[in-house]
């Protein structure tokens, strides 16, 4: 499976949207900093969207999509799963 995801900052203010193929495994590499960029400088620690499929390019192709949409049309796709922004790291261990 690869996975797309949005994440974002304690105020919602960053949003990152990333791909991966061990979704639980990426988000803890954010979470704990693991990894030093964007999302350690930024405290980008909350996973608010993700989705999924079994095609490596179909998920690059719609990560792509997704970081060239403006900022209201992303928050429009967070809000279509998640309208409380809830982080969703717990829901998938």
């Amino acid at each position: 499976m690869y996975y797309v995801y949005i994440m974002t900052n304690k105020y919602n203010k960053v949003l990152y949207t990333g791909i991966t193929n061990n979704l639980a495994r990426r988000v803890y590499e954010h979470k704990n900093n693991i990894i030093e960029g964007f999302t350690s400088k930024y405290k980008v620690h909350r996973l608010v969207y993700y989705d999924y499929t079994e095609n490596a390019m179909s998920a690059i192709e719609r990560e792509k999509q997704i970081k060239g949409w403006s900022r209201y049309k992303k928050i429009e796709l967070i809000e279509s799963m998640n309208p409380i922004w809830e982080d969703l790291y717990g829901k998938i261990l």
